[in-house]
């Protein structure tokens, strides 16, 4: 494609990577000073460098969900503030619908960037912090019902004013989380980080000048918008639906229902929600600018690498949705675990997109983190322990779904288990893949992971986020649904099986299990098509069982020499018999799950 931005082609792709290498090191400082382990060790909050309207120049590495919102939370506060932006100025907002936020966990933390007295750019950061006040601790309140319920809601104010820390909303702010520590110590992260990131803007304001750094600014984003033009070209012309559900919330669960058209018309892509469930009196709804971060996501990721993470290409993808929906809700809809709409809706889309570029997509996966909080009091003082439990990918054309990686929409990790065994009283029991999980077919899906959290104090309150029981990870091509995920109380006195969204916090006692076993990827392709070699591998690696490659894929694994190996004639003879009289296989795709094997 031929360059026609007035930068010089080599001097914009310097400045792309030296924009790009600002905001890592705004994400490697708070990586550095934040004190959470949701924060600094799941790695859920986001960085990103602005120009002076608020449109990202670059993205930090750490959650795609965040940062396609940047540019509306900005654009908003510069509304709001008017020109009460000022050199030394920090800004600080979470709440959906006054400042444009997502959830009220999730705050953001931004410096106004000045050269030679005008506004340049933005330093911007956003993190998840562990609470912020509301029914339940950690602030993830699937039962709420409206706002108010959810925490402590912070329009677009001035944390630092003027170089002058603003002592009253810190004050503020204290009082009304449990994790006082940890919040304000967050905060004081992302302080850091911003400064940080205005250095380095500023670092390049001195040395290229005003005229050029701004010109390659523009041509950056223009740049993306037609790099980003020409991949949606590449994808066939037409409408693409897809319709997926989350199970609901609590013991007797109403299924929600996300329904998609996906619409390619030349150079742009139109996303369209209607149909979708209205919102609803639970924390799941998705507020407008998270809902068209995650498109921005879905469809980022089938384009190539070189297409800069600039607010550029997001102007070739519109995003449409019905106000009053569960994926563009009005006030006072709650919001607080508006996250795993943004899974499913990710997934959603790449059900629909899957019609169009099937090289391109993964089968459906785990549905993005499960988002566990065990909170209690030990001597006194207040903990509150929640990570972004990751995940498993379902199956692409051409290789098994891949395991222990992250969801699309975030790019989070697990939290180590000695991270949490120091800091917690909760000793981890059980951490492993279950074997036989993974959807069937010709390429395998991702196995489920199993994480065993065992209490250690007096009592504890336990809340939930998970998804995907009651409608498991589908498969692509003839492959098999992945298994549903599982969430149980294990005590003395038995054993509780739980919903996969809890509305009220379950009371945990010294010694009480709760044991989370993750939904598992799809498989793709018909099982019976699957390299007998590759099972016989699998069977070598624990990950099928010789019972499971006989039942799911035909093939009979035997031991030759103290080797597990595959034998060719059994084999040969298995799949013969289960070939229709109409010549098509009988795959495991007309089979039902039941919490782990197949049964007829």
């Amino acid at each position: 494609m031929s360059l026609t931005q007035k930068t010089d082609p080599f001097l914009l792709e310097v400045l792309r990577y030296a924009f790009d290498s600002i905001a890592e090191e705004i994400t490697l400082t708070i990586v550095r000073t934040a004190y959470s382990q949701i924060v600094r060790d799941s790695l859920d909050f986001s960085t990103a460098l602005c120009d002076a309207q608020g449109r990202t120049l670059a993205q930090g590495v750490c959650t795609p969900m965040h940062l396609g919102a940047f540019h509306d939370a900005l654009r908003n506060m510069l509304d709001v503030r008017g020109d009460d932006i000022h050199p030394n100025d920090v800004y600080i907002m979470n709440d959906p619908y006054a400042a444009l936020g997502q959830h009220l966990p999730d705050i953001y933390v931004v410096q106004p960037i000045f050269f030679e007295g005008i506004l340049r750019g933005w330093s911007a950061t956003l993190a998840h912090h562990s609470d912020v006040g509301g029914i339940v601790a950690g602030s993830n309140a699937l039962g709420a019902t409206e706002i108010w319920q959810e925490g402590l809601r912070i329009p677009v104010l001035k944390l630092i004013d003027r170089g002058q820390r603003n002592q009253t909303l810190w004050d503020m702010i204290a009082l009304n989380v449990r994790t006082p520590k940890m919040v304000l110590g967050d905060l004081q992260a992302q302080i850091a980080a911003c400064a940080i990131g205005a250095r380095g803007l500023i670092n390049l304001y001195e040395r290229y000048g005003a005229a050029i750094l701004e010109q390659a600014m523009e041509d950056l984003n223009a740049y993306a918008l037609r790099l980003a033009q020409a991949e949606i070209a590449d994808i066939p012309d037409g409408t693409y639906a897809f319709v997926d559900h989350i199970d609901g919330i609590g013991e007797k669960p109403e299924p929600v229902t996300l329904t998609v058209k996906v619409t390619i018309e030349g150079t742009r892509a139109i996303v369209d929600w209607a149909g979708t469930s209205k919102q609803i009196e639970g924390g799941i709804n998705s507020t407008f600018p998270f809902t068209k971060a995650c498109a921005y996501a879905a469809i980022r990721s089938l384009m190539s690498a070189d297409v800069p993470n600039c607010h550029g290409f997001t102007e070739a993808i519109e995003v449409r949705a019905e106000e009053g929906s569960v994926v563009r809700p009005v006030a006072p809809a709650p919001c607080g675990a508006r996250g795993i709409t943004g899974y499913r809706m990710i997934d959603c889309l790449f059900g629909a997109l899957a019609q169009a570029a099937p090289d391109r997509v993964t089968a459906d996966g785990s549905g993005g983190s499960t988002l566990p909080t065990i909170s209690g009091t030990v001597n006194g003082e207040v903990f509150v322990f929640c990570e972004t439990f990751m995940g498993t990918w379902g199956a692409s054309r051409s290789n098994d779904g891949q395991e222990g990686m992250p969801h699309i929409g975030a790019n989070q990790s697990n939290v180590p288990v000695e991270m949490i065994e120091k800091t917690y009283p909760l000793r981890i029991e059980r951490y492993e893949f279950v074997a036989d999980s993974g959807g069937p077919g010709r390429t395998r899906g991702g196995l489920a992971i199993r994480r065993d959290y065992r209490v250690l104090c007096e009592t504890a309150n336990l809340n939930v986020r998970s998804d995907k029981r009651r409608f498991p990870p589908h498969g692509l091509e003839g492959g098999a649904e992945g298994n549903p995920s599982m969430n149980r109380i294990l005590s003395d006195t038995g054993e509780r099986v739980l919903p996969v969204l809890l509305d009220s916090p379950v009371r945990m006692k010294r010694g009480d299990v709760f044991s989370h076993v993750m939904a598992s990827g799809g498989g793709f392709g018909d099982a019976m098509e699957r390299d007998p070699l590759n099972v016989q591998r699998d069977v070598r690696l624990g990950k099928v069982t010789i019972e499971g490659a006989l039942r799911d894929y035909l093939v009979v694994i035997t031991s030759f020499n103290g080797a597990l190996c595959v034998d060719e004639e059994a084999t040969r003879k298995q799949r013969e018999t289960a070939l229709r009289p109409n010549g098509h296989t009988q795959t495991n795709q007309t089979m039902t799950k039941q919490g782990g094997p197949y049964v007829q």
